[in-house]
């Protein structure tokens, strides 16, 4: 079987940080993923690089997200940076994980704009392009698994 190429999540990261004031705070007052269809923002960073609507969808995921994140070369993945963000109770995390599309990014969306963490963004996007019930729950084990005891 072909192991699917991933996109090179670095790109998009270097992209939303090159643009200008404006067109971040469109991407910034998106409240649901897919608003995102109606902001001339998202196209500046998505541009046609999915033909699949599977991936349409997971560069939603990416785009609605990265304005809320910080990029460090630390391996920091999404669940030890919301361990050791301030605030972030299991209680706000297992609704993330109980929720269905599109409220679950939603949900999450709310803890990265409260915490805005820093953390490893390849990492990190990895497990928003393939959301599904495996990545919540990898991004739970990987939250209890550094919780300050």
């Amino acid at each position: 079987m072909e192991q699917q190429k991933l996109p090179d999540f670095m790109a998009l990261y270097h992209a939303w940080e090159q643009l200008p004031p404006g067109p971040k705070a469109e991407l910034r007052r998106v409240s649901r993923p897919e608003e995102l269809i109606e902001t001339p923002a998202f196209y500046r960073l998505f541009s046609g690089k999915a033909e699949q609507e599977w991936g349409k969808q997971a560069y939603q995921r990416l785009i609605f997200c990265l304005p809320c994140v910080k990029h460090t070369s630390e391996e920091v993945g999404l669940g030890k940076a919301l361990a050791k963000g301030k605030g972030v109770s299991e209680k706000r995390l297992f609704q993330v994980i109980r929720s269905e599309s599109p409220n679950d990014m939603i949900q999450l969306r709310r803890i990265l704009q409260m915490v805005e963490p820093s953390l490893n963004w390849p990492k990190a996007a990895r497990l928003l392009w393939y959301w599904n019930e495996r990545s919540k729950r990898d991004l739970l084990e990987e939250y209890f698994m550094n919780q300050s005891k």
